[in-house]
């Protein structure tokens, strides 16, 4: 993962009288009547757009919203947020319904210094999804400089996260060959600072995986769970090579007990990847990590909050036929949290449970409730269902930091660049 020091600031660059483009996360909940239901992803833009706003740049915002496959559809419009954005600014954020094209143009050239114009929805073009070349030099005409605040969607291979900071990075080498010449070469420092950079949001992003992860202060303590093993392996896989301990829950563990011969009834199991897990067994244990599973499951007959439930401890009892786990049981979450509360940096990704059904949502509780209370520690939680869960458990505020993106905060514990951030560099 490419250090954070070496990643422009937007505070690196001259913005003033600049026509400045921002990529934003501004894909939000909204509720059946198109109300905003949630406008954290909004607020936590709020630091960079008023620092633009102080150093009287001309602010424009682009970002995607849902999933229109390239189609204009009404319900997916950032309209909006841009109303939000103006309640939120105490200052009128202009809008405009397309992204590129003449319309956008024009309204991009009306911009004054410390005027905001927020462009509509990506993703209504097909070519932001497929990182075209074509759409991402359209986008390229309405801005001088370049600035990725979105680290949740930095993972992404697409036209305003990769293509369009790379043309602009071309641009410039363009512009400064006639007449900025070092020793025969482009002095690049000076290039990078007047083209791209990365927002205050994705700045502390990294930073902050960097100080839980890369350069922690010891034990270092990960606690992985959800639904599939599938969709958290790499991260398993890389992060033993980090972690002074690794917590497993959630349905994923079942596929990790069923590896060491325990009857986990009808449980969700990925039958394909028991050896895969056997092997993530045989890793932590060669490398002295102290990987944990569950001892005790809350099992019921059916998906359903009304369900009749139990608790099992899987070394002494057996899991009644057609029943399946929903939870870590009571002795699991006390397992957890002893080994939580001696950490000094706790990386959280994945529930323990069924969290949004409140009789299994007592397991995931415990573990926020011991990363909460884990004395002088610093704690690092993925997005996604993982800060949902936060939130629920009561807990958001007393954590030292929540990622903005759950998919990106993935990738970061896979141990992959993020394409956003290599685009940064003009790679």
């Amino acid at each position: 993962m490419r250090s954070v020091k070496n990643i422009n600031s937007v505070k690196d660059l001259e913005v003033s009288g600049k026509r400045v483009m921002v990529r934003v996360d501004y894909n939000i909940p909204m509720d059946e009547n198109l109300n905003i239901s949630d406008d954290n992803r909004i607020l936590a833009t709020l630091p960079l757009i008023e620092y633009l706003i102080e150093n009287r740049a001309k602010i424009i915002l682009i970002s995607h919203m849902g999933r229109p496959g390239g189609k204009v559809t009404a319900e997916l419009s950032l309209s909006p947020a841009a109303i939000r954005l103006s309640e939120l600014l105490s200052k009128k954020v202009f809008f405009v319904d397309d992204c590129v094209g003449e319309p956008v143009q024009r309204k991009v050239s009306l911009l004054l210094e410390g005027e905001i114009l927020l462009l509509e929805n990506l993703r209504f073009h097909d070519g932001e999804k497929s990182n075209d070349v074509e759409f991402a030099k359209a986008l390229a005409e309405l801005c001088d400089i370049y600035i990725n605040d979105a680290f949740a969607v930095s993972h992404r291979k697409q036209a305003s996260v990769a293509a369009l900071p790379r043309l602009i990075h071309d641009r410039s080498r363009g512009r400064l060959a006639q007449d900025r010449l070092v020793q025969g070469r482009l002095a690049q420092d000076q290039l990078l600072q007047e083209s791209t950079a990365a927002g205050f949001l994705l700045k502390k992003e990294i930073q902050c995986y960097q100080d839980a992860v890369q350069h922690p202060k010891r034990p270092l303590v990960a606690i992985i769970g959800g639904a599939k093993v599938s969709s958290k392996l790499a991260a398993l896989h890389n992060m033993i090579n980090y972690v002074d301990a690794l917590l497993v829950g959630g349905a994923m563990a079942n596929t990790f007990l069923k590896s060491q011969g325990v009857d986990v009834g009808a449980s969700m199991v990925e039958e394909d990847l028991i050896e895969t897990a056997l092997d993530i067994l045989r890793q932590a244990e060669k490398r002295g990590v102290q990987l944990l599973l569950p001892v005790d499951l809350v099992v019921a007959q059916e998906f359903n909050k009304d369900a009749e439930k139990r608790t099992v401890n899987i070394h002494h009892e057996k899991i009644p036929e057609g029943w399946m786990a929903l939870d870590i049981g009571e002795e699991s979450s006390l397992l957890f949290s002893r080994q939580i509360s001696e950490a000094a940096t706790i990386v959280w990704n994945g529930p323990m449970g069924v969290f949004e059904m409140e009789p299994f949502c007592n397991g995931t509780k415990s573990v926020a409730q011991a990363i909460a209370s884990a004395d002088g520690a610093f704690s690092i939680i993925g997005g996604g269902d993982t800060g949902l869960a936060a939130k629920v458990c009561g807990v958001a505020e007393r954590v030292s930091y929540i990622s903005t993106g759950g998919g990106a905060f993935l990738h970061l514990m896979e141990g992959k660049e993020l394409p956003g951030v290599a685009a940064l560099a003009g790679e």
